[in-house]
């Protein structure tokens, strides 16, 4: 979508400042690459100096944030918080695909089903008996939905994902390709020599405005429900075991893996590669940093680093204790030889 300087600025809420406020603005891009009739953003001091050479038609900018050398023909978008006059700006300048509210004649759709008005379901889709889609939600090519789905209005589903039996999905919620939600919990009982399958007869329930990405698969519970609350966001290839309990608005980073029966409260953040295990509570608001691995619960608004986790200055101090283990065994060394020198020294 293509459209002006101006009609971008009042679209965003921005203040024009400089330069020509007609040129026509076709796509977004970032501060480094953007070129002419594309905006750009400049959010931090350290890219500053990018501004003064960039060939971007357009630039949001905090009310407050000083420049000069500003190129001639370049528009300032100034604004209060230019990262989401920014946001803003993409979505109006790179619309996501829209699908038409048509059923593909090669879908396989159970007469039972209730497809709900405006949907779009997609060519290969098995829909099944029970299944209930809100309406103007798109369910796009080869999807699976198992038997008294629900699926809430205006959500996405993308193409593969596959959502099991009885499971519930609110609204606004987007799944992304190879999503599993639903799958059998992990849950096994040893005896007489075997491993022992538990059945796992509950279910995922996910909040509105949840977003889950490619690959990431949700367990569904051994008696009671998986939980997602609203607005919490999952990336890429993360594992969320059985009867996890997650809160609303939770940041849940690739590669992150959440063991069984844990609590995560509104708020925390999970980075890549966290490991949970079972039974853990992650406080509100609380941060788990990248590779950590935590086995005990985690106090609200705090954050921890490490395998074990620690709190973070605690960790970082024992980083550094750790890095000059080398020079200290030298030091050690030397006395140990000083030592013996001096005994001998007495014989």
């Amino acid at each position: 979508m293509a459209m002006t300087i101006y009609e971008l600025a009042n679209a965003c809420g921005a203040k024009i400042e400089g330069g020509n406020a007609e040129q026509i603005i076709t796509a977004a891009n970032d501060i480094t690459n953007a070129k002419i009739g594309q905006v750009t953003q400049l959010t931090q001091v350290r890219y500053r100096h990018h501004l003064q050479t960039s060939q971007a038609s357009a630039c949001f900018i905090a009310n407050d944030f000083e420049v000069d050398n500003v190129p001639k023909h370049l528009v300032l978008l100034r604004c209060s918080d230019p990262e989401m006059a920014f946001v803003k700006a993409v979505t109006f300048l790179h619309p996501n695909t829209d699908y038409f509210a048509t059923i593909s004649a090669q879908a396989v759709i159970s007469e039972n089903a209730v497809i709900n008005e405006n949907c779009h379901v997609g060519a290969f889709v098995v829909v099944n008996d029970g299944v209930e889609i809100g309406a103007n939600s798109e369910i796009l090519a080869g999807v699976y939905l198992g038997q008294n789905v629900k699926i809430g209005k205006n959500c996405r589903i993308y193409p593969y994902a596959v959502i099991y039996d009885g499971c519930e999905i609110g609204d606004n919620v987007i799944i992304h390709s190879g999503a599993i939600i639903g799958a059998d919990g992990f849950g096994y009982k040893f005896r007489n020599g075997q491993h022992v399958k538990v059945p796992q007869i509950g279910n995922v329930v996910i909040g509105d405005d949840v977003e889950i990405g490619a690959n990431t698969c949700v367990d569904r519970g051994a008696l009671g429900n998986t939980v997602i609350g609203s607005g919490s966001k999952i990336d890429n290839l993360v594992q969320i075991g059985h009867n996890n309990k997650i809160g609303q608005h939770v940041i849940v980073c690739g590669q992150a893996g959440i063991s069984g029966s844990c609590t995560i409260e509104n708020y925390a953040i999970l980075a890549g590669s966290a490991g949970i295990a079972d039974h853990v509570k992650i406080g509100q608001g609380a941060v788990v940093m990248a590779r950590a691995g935590v086995a005990n619960d985690v106090e609200s608004k705090t954050q921890v680093f490490g395998s074990p986790a620690k709190e973070k200055r605690v960790a970082y101090r024992e980083q550094v204790a750790i890095s000059q283990l080398p020079d200290l065994l030298k030091t050690i060394k030397r006395l140990e030889e000083r030592v013996a020198e001096l005994e001998d020294s007495k014989v």
